[in-house]
């Protein structure tokens, strides 16, 4: 029986019009596979891009923010000299050197962040840094008696950091002591050594820092409840905020435990520093 040669025709070209969608379909299926796991896999790789660029866009605008305040102090104190036009020689010197100072520091924090600007977070210059000696100058640079503000030190060995971002970090813990604590009590200020793990720890009295304030103090413009500050709104927005960034730079962990009514502690733990 022969086949009608018209019929085989029409039937070899259904065939091949069906293999053609079936084709066609197929590649449109592997085209929007692929370009759907691509996308995924590019956000993937590009998230840890994304994150370290925010986290440095928003570090440098928080320190930014902080260099305000020193900024508007050194203002305050010059417009305030040169409009007494009988102040005394040593009166100006001492607000000469004030300056200075706040000078000094302004420009090794500026060093710390064009360093960051550039995401060179791991080339920050890390030598071993002792944190005893460290804590003892950023103390002196208070200015406080000895029975407001005391340091302790147990044992503290030396760590790898950055001496600059250590310095403001410190500044930064000790500074938000003195400001949240009685004029008349004391803060305690100690560096100790357990292990391999070396400890800088700044305890103050006064009105404690509530367990749900805890979980937010280190986060951007983040303010305590008033009552902690007798109203007064001055801390805890920026900060903790850059204190908490610069233990991340200098690869340590920063922690705050408080008592209602009783002490608040900060707390920067950092790997001991290697002889070689």
């Amino acid at each position: 029986m022969q086949t009608n040669p018209l019929f085989r025709s029409q039937q070899l070209g259904e065939a091949s019009n069906s293999l053609i969608l079936q084709l066609v379909y197929i590649n449109i299926g592997i085209l929007v596979a692929g370009s759907t796991a691509s996308y995924f896999l590019a956000r993937r790789t590009l998230r840890p891009v994304e994150e370290a660029h925010m986290a440095q866009v928003r570090f440098t605008s928080d320190a930014s923010h902080e260099l305000r305040t020193p900024l508007a102090v050194m203002k305050s104190e010059i417009e305030v000299t040169l409009r007494d036009k009988n102040a005394p020689a040593d009166e100006l010197r001492e607000i000469l050197e004030s300056n200075l100072e706040e000078v000094n520091n302004l420009s090794r924090l500026s060093e710390m962040l064009l360093a960051l600007s550039k995401m060179d977070h791991e080339k920050l210059t890390l030598v071993p840094v002792s944190t005893s000696l460290l804590a003892k100058k950023v103390i002196e640079r208070f200015k406080q008696p000895t029975t407001r503000l005391i340091l302790e030190t147990k044992g503290a060995g030396k760590i790898k950091g950055n001496e600059p971002s250590l310095t403001e970090l410190m500044t930064i813990l000790i500074d938000n002591a003195l400001k949240y604590s009685p004029a008349d009590s004391q803060v305690l200020v100690r560096v100790f050594t357990k292990g391999d793990v070396v400890s800088f720890e700044v305890q103050n009295e006064g009105k404690g820092i509530s367990a749900e304030a805890l979980d937010h103090i280190f986060d951007r413009f983040y303010r305590a409840d008033s009552s902690r500050t007798g109203g007064q709104t001055k801390g805890f927005g920026l900060g903790l905020s850059i204190a908490k960034q610069l233990a991340d730079i200098n690869h340590a962990t920063i922690s705050a435990s408080s008592a209602p009514d009783e002490t608040t502690i900060f707390t920067l733990n950092t790997q001991k520093a290697k002889i070689q």
